[in-house]
C-alpha cells in the first residue's frame, strides 16, 4: 500500500517511516510530503521556546495530558509533540531527553512523541521540523506542540512555523532582563513564567509586564490597522505539578480564536509558506550551483580564499558569476 495513503489512514508504523524518510530528506520523503500535503492546514500549532532549564518539557507533557483529557462537552484530541533536540557531538542523532521526561504519555494510542536533532541548525528548530509537522498534520493531529532546543537568543524561528508560541521563563536563572534581551519577548503569543513556587516569581512577573508592551509587535503587517490587539498573557505554572496548565491551555484557545476572527490565522499560515518556499528555493539554487562549478575551480578560489589574495565577496562573486573561471 501507498505510504501516503497508510499515514491518511491511522497507521502508526507508516508514519514513524514517512517522519524518518522525510527528516533524512530523501526522495520517497519528498514524494509522500508531495501527496500528503493536500490534506494539511487543519492542525493548531503551538510553539514552546525559552531557555535550558525553565522547564518545557514538563510543559509540554503536561500540556498534553490536558489535551487528552475530555472537558466540557470538548473531546479529546490527537496530539503530536516534536521535540527538537541538541545534537550529538559523536553521531549527530538527538539526545533523546524530552522521550525520558514524557514517559506519562508512554502507550496513550492519541499521542505521538518525535525526537529530532538539530543538525548544527540554528535558531532552535531543526530545517526538517516544517516537513514532519506536514506529516503530522496530514495524519490527523488537530494540536501539534514543537519544543526547541532552547538556545536562548538565537531561538526565534519558531515564530515562522507556530500559530500560537508559548514563551517559558522561570525565577532564579539570571536576569530578568535577559528575556528581553534575547529578543525572544516578542515573539511571545503567551508568556509563561514557569517554577513559580520558586522565590522571585513575582519580580520576574512584573518585570515581564512591564516591558510586554514595549516589547511585542503590535499587529501583522498585512492586516488592517483596525484588527483586534491580541495582548499577550503572563501565565503562572508549576509543570511538575500541573499547577496552572489549565489555563494556559484555555488562554491558548482564546489565542486561536483571536487568530480565526482577525484574519491573522491566514497570515501567519502564508507568512509560514512563504518562508519554508524561500528557504527550499535557496537550498535547490544552491545545489544547482555546486552541480555547474567543477571542483577544481572551487578549490583554487577557495585557496585563493585562505591566503588573503582575494575577500570573501570577491570569491563570492568570482564563483557565482564566472563559475570559478579565473
Amino acid at each position: 500500500m501507498d505510504l501516503a495513503v497508510s499515514v491518511l489512514q491511522g497507521n502508526r508504523l507508516a508514519l514513524a517511516r514517512t517522519l524518518s524518510l522525510v527528516e533524512n530528506d530523501t526522495a520517497k520523503g519528498r514524494e509522500a510530503l508531495a501527496a500528503l500535503f493536500p490534506h494539511t492546514g487543519g492542525a493548531h500549532l503551538i510553539g514552546v521556546t525559552g531557555a535550558p532549564g525553565t522547564g518545557k518539557s514538563s510543559l509540554v507533557n503536561q500540556l498534553a495530558q490536558v489535551y487528552r483529557t475530555p472537558a466540557e462537552g470538548i473531546p479529546a484530541r490527537k496530539v503530536a509533540i516534536i521535540a527538537v533536540d541538541p545534537s550529538s557531538p559523536f553521531t549527530g542523532g538527538a539526545i533523546l531527553g524530552d522521550r525520558i521526561r514524557m514517559r506519562d504519555l508512554a502507550g496513550d494510542p492519541g499521542v505521538f512523541i518525535r525526537s529530532m536533532a538539530t543538525r548544527g541548525s540554528l535558531g532552535g528548530l531543526a530545517t526538517a521540523t516544517s516537513g514532519l509537522v506536514q506529516v503530522f498534520d496530514a495524519a490527523g493531529y488537530e494540536i501539534i506542540l514543537i519544543e526547541t532546543v532552547g538556545v536562548g537568543q538565537a531561538e526565534v524561528d519558531i515564530v515562522r512555523l507556530a500559530h500560537t508560541t508559548l514563551v517559558v521563563e522561570a525565577p532564579g536563572l539570571g536576569d530578568d532582563i535577559q528575556a528581553i534581551k534575547a529578543g525572544i519577548l516578542e515573539i511571545a503569543d503567551l508568556l509563561v513564567v514557569n517554577k513559580a513556587d520558586r522565590p522571585g516569581v513575582e519580580n520576574t512577573e512584573r518585570a515581564l509586564k512591564g516591558m510586554l508592551e514595549l516589547a511585542h509587535p503590535k499587529r501583522h503587517d498585512r492586516l488592517p490597522d483596525d484588527t483586534p490587539l491580541w495582548i499577550p498573557p503572563v501565565l503562572r505554572t508549576v509543570a511538575t505539578e500541573g499547577a496552572g496548565v489549565r489555563e494556559v491551555a484555555e488562554a491558548i484557545a482564546r489565542h486561536r480564536q483571536h487568530l480565526t476572527q482577525s484574519g491573522e490565522w491566514q497570515e501567519r499560515d502564508r507568512t509560514r509558506l512563504e518562508a519554508e518556499l524561500e528557504s527550499m528555493i535557496k537550498d535547490n539554487l544552491v545545489q544547482r550551483w555546486r552541480a555547474s562549478i567543477p571542483p577544481q575551480a572551487y578549490q583554487a578560489t577557495l585557496q585563493e580564499l585562505i591566503e588573503r589574495r582575494i575577500s570573501l565577496h570577491q570569491a563570492a562573486d568570482k564563483l557565482t558569476n564566472n563559475r570559478g573561471e579565473a
